[in-house]
């Protein structure tokens, strides 16, 4: 396994198909050599995803193979342990909001997501999670734990005794281990219906359905 960080401050479009070239020559195999495109599909930014899907894609189409598109939040979920029960994830979307998502892991069908992923108020994510699972333990792993923390809401909970597991830095790996478990079960995802999971609205919809709302963010 060869492994890419982006830790410059170059665009991930210029940087992707160099780090690609870098971990392919330190790997061995050739990108032809591949058998699986494993994708992160979301939650996250507009230009990331697209830049990353566009370019899996691509390759999909040229040598014929197939794709798993997964998402960043269960990704994150694996990394909370095995131990079953409700977790819930989330991390910084911008604009005082967290991209969240509640998992329930059970031991024959996995993680299983409760209603859907979503962009958020932190203390409102909190609060629904709560909700949500009735009262029932959660555990949570956050990219960003302080943005939870600093809630009301959180506070209620640490009186209860939660607590928040900072999830570890770089999800690649997972990415590629929970894409290779999908691919066991057989769920591949069509080339042409491969899209993101953006979860908010992109800027130039938002403004162009409600010029107004640019005053409001």
């Amino acid at each position: 396994m060869a492994l890419q960080r982006h830790e410059s401050t170059e665009d991930f479009s210029s940087w992707l198909l160099p780090a690609v070239d870098r971990c392919l020559k330190s790997a061995g195999p050739a990108l032809s050599d591949v058998d699986l495109f494993a994708v992160a599909g979301g939650p996250g930014s507009f230009t990331g995803l697209r830049v990353g899907l566009t370019t899996v894609k691509a390759w999909a189409e040229l040598f014929g193979k197939r794709i798993v598109r997964v998402s960043r939040l269960e990704v994150m979920v694996r990394l909370a342990g095995e131990e079953r029960g409700y977790v819930a994830a989330s991390f910084d979307a911008q604009r005082g909001q967290i991209f969240g998502g509640l998992y329930k892991l059970n031991e024959k069908q996995g993680g299983e997501l409760i209603e859907q992923e979503m962009v958020i108020a932190p203390g409102d994510f909190v609060n629904w999670v709560v909700h949500r699972a009735r009262e029932q333990a959660v555990r949570w792993i956050a990219m960003d734990p302080e943005l939870l923390s600093c809630t009301q809401a959180w506070e209620n909970r640490v009186r209860k005794g939660s607590e928040i597991l900072r999830c570890p830095d770089g999800l690649a790996a997972g990415v590629a281990e929970l894409g290779e478990e999908l691919a066991q079960q057989g769920q591949f995802t069509d080339v042409l219906q491969l899209d993101a999971n953006y979860v908010r609205r992109s800027d130039a919809e938002i403004f162009w359905k409600d010029p107004g709302s640019h005053a409001r963010q």
